[in-house]
């Protein structure tokens, strides 16, 4: 039995790689990134299909795993890293949630999703950003990413999920600074200079959601100042259905025919 509290809610962010294999999902994003919902079915480790709700197909990305230079007396070799699930095991805490990953600059890349469009895609999928904290300047551990007073749990597209009102810490870096899970002055001063926002309001909290069965981050919502409403809400159908490699191949356009196809159409 998972017990809500900030400590908890930290460790299901670090322990998404290990939770699941498969999921469906729809995604909608607010603010910046705004567009229309999509759906999504991924498999682990590689592969993504994007379509829009009506069916219509967007994207099929088949990740090309990542490659490392591995030095050795004699000379190096290429390396291709294990992925989580196939990697030596985590240091799991008694409730079995991830009380610590290996080296996040090297193995956290290796256990990225396929990406749609921007690495906050990568991001809400396995949330990691929101556990553990980095110096900016060093990239050297540092404390918690996240101040969080209370943790409660929640509804969230009829699973349960926890809830909680944060502030982000000088500790947290994102997985990209470009396009974060949530809005920090010092994380856009880093990437963009501190000209572009300087007159902007900055978030006094931020509303973040986690599934509890997967880890994924199902919510985010700016609270106050310029951007707030700003985030995505995910909405998953499916954990660990199985799914057939055909269902990752874009089907040959034919003339007149509907540009994709879906086993799932609008809902």
């Amino acid at each position: 039995m998972l017990t809500p509290s900030p400590d908890a809610f930290a460790a299901l962010a670090r322990s998404s790689p290990w939770r699941w294999s498969t999921l469906r999902f729809t995604v909608r994003f607010r603010g910046e990134y705004a567009g229309p919902p999509v759906r999504a079915w991924l498999r682990r480790p590689d592969l993504l299909r994007v379509e829009t709700v009506e069916g219509e197909l967007r994207q099929v990305v088949r990740e090309q795993p990542p490659r490392v230079a591995v030095l050795t007396s004699d000379g190096g070799r290429v390396a291709v890293p294990s992925w989580a699930r196939s990697g030596p095991p985590p240091r799991l805490r008694p409730d079995e949630l991830v009380a610590e990953r290996p080296d996040r600059h090297f193995a956290d890349r290796t256990y990225d999703d396929p990406m749609y469009e921007n690495y906050r895609w990568v991001a809400m999928l396995d949330p990691v950003e929101l556990a553990d904290g980095f110096d900016l300047e060093t990239g050297e551990p540092a404390g918690p990413p996240l101040a969080i007073d209370a943790v409660a749990e929640v509804e969230h597209g009829g699973r349960p999920a926890w809830q909680a009102v944060a502030r982000t810490t000088p500790s947290y870096e994102p997985h990209c600074g470009c396009c974060p899970l949530l809005r920090d002055r010092e994380v856009d001063t880093a990437e963009w200079g501190a000209e572009k926002f300087a007159g902007a309001g900055y978030p006094t909290g931020h509303l973040v959601r986690l599934d509890v069965a997967t880890g994924v981050c199902v919510r985010t919502e700016e609270l106050g100042g310029t951007f707030a409403g700003d985030g995505h809400d995910l909405r998953i159908e499916a954990v660990d259905e199985p799914m057939a490699d055909d269902l990752f191949v874009e089907p040959r356009r034919e003339p007149f025919r509907r540009r994709g196809w879906s086993p799932y159409p609008c809902q």
